[in-house]
């Protein structure tokens, strides 16, 4: 069964930084292209940022400039450091695993990133 282990949520002010970390299996992490959703409360979930196995990453136009994702290969970890984090980036940030051929799509079980004062 593939896994994808979230951390590194929780409550920060405006203006401050946080960095979630999901881990998973070396197959997984070595083919698929990993990426990092949200879903804020009464909104769809969106894209943050994705990267794919050969390490380019892609960002929503929300988030270029403040975040960035990256991947650890001796630790099969991707991460997502978040910087300049305002109100608006309040929401449960999900790690995905995604492969096209075969359709193959994973997600974690989500972590809750709070911005307030």
């Amino acid at each position: 069964q593939v896994q994808l282990v979230e951390s590194g949520g929780g409550l920060v002010q405006p203006g401050g930084s946080l960095r979630l970390s999901c881990a998973t299996s070396r197959s997984i992490f070595t083919y698929y292209r990993m990426g990092w959703y949200r879903q804020a409360p009464g909104k769809q979930r969106e894209l943050v940022a994705t990267i794919t196995d050969s390490g380019i990453p892609n960002y929503a136009d929300s988030v270029r400039g403040r975040f960035t994702i990256s991947r650890d290969s001796p630790k099969n970890t991707v991460y997502l450091q978040m910087n300049s984090l305002k109100p608006d980036d309040t929401a449960v940030y999900y790690c995905n695993a995604y492969l096209g051929s075969p359709p193959s799509d994973y997600w974690g079980q989500g972590t809750q990133v709070t911005v307030s004062s």
